[in-house]
């Protein structure tokens, strides 16, 4: 990710990118262009909106594609790749969420940001209980719990024969599920 070499407010963040065919985000002042996704990354996203939809949907929840952001305070205004929100407070915005239960990112060149400082700047939103981290060129799959008494548990998931379980959203998925269509996997 490449910054402009300028400090943004958030006011002006959001003016930019009202305004701009591209995307951006926005962390402590600092705005990044987005690059481009694979056709795999792209896959790998839709196949987990797709698996979550009608289960969130049945529980007063939405999920939400890499199109809306995700914002706490003045510090970050991100697009996650796939977001469940459950808060009746998230429907006030239509471009704008403050209040998910659920993030995940289909990892791309970015990987070391996504686990890093972008996951430090998630866990200061007090209704993410889960963070999930998609590899897009493997089967490897890391899902972040916060856990009651603070901190957070780490679990992997690395067999295809594996089930993913979503504690936040009630879901199990099996871990194929979330690579169908992708290049290097022999179709199903």
């Amino acid at each position: 990710m490449i910054a402009h070499s300028s400090q943004f407010s958030p006011q002006e963040y959001l003016s930019l990118e009202q305004n701009s065919n591209l995307r951006h985000e926005y962390r402590q002042g600092l705005v990044y262009a987005m690059a481009g996704n694979s056709d795999d990354h792209d896959e790998i996203m839709l196949n987990v909106i797709g698996l979550m939809r009608e289960k969130v949907r049945s529980q007063g929840c939405t999920v939400r594609s890499g199109t809306v952001k995700v914002n706490y305070a003045d510090d970050f205004f991100y697009y996650p790749d796939v977001f469940v929100t459950c808060d009746p407070r998230d429907q006030g915005d239509r471009y704008i969420k403050r209040y998910p239960k659920l993030i995940v990112e289909v990892l791309s060149p970015s990987a070391a940001f996504d686990r890093g400082e972008k996951f430090t700047d998630y866990q200061k939103l007090p209704t993410l209980e889960e963070y999930l981290l998609i590899a897009q060129n493997q089967i490897a799959v890391e899902c972040r719990r916060r856990l009651h008494l603070g901190g957070w548990e780490r679990e992997e998931y690395r067999d295809p024969e594996q089930t993913l379980v979503l504690r936040s959203v009630g879901l199990a998925l099996p871990l194929l599920s979330l690579y169908r269509g992708v290049s290097w996997l022999p179709p199903q």
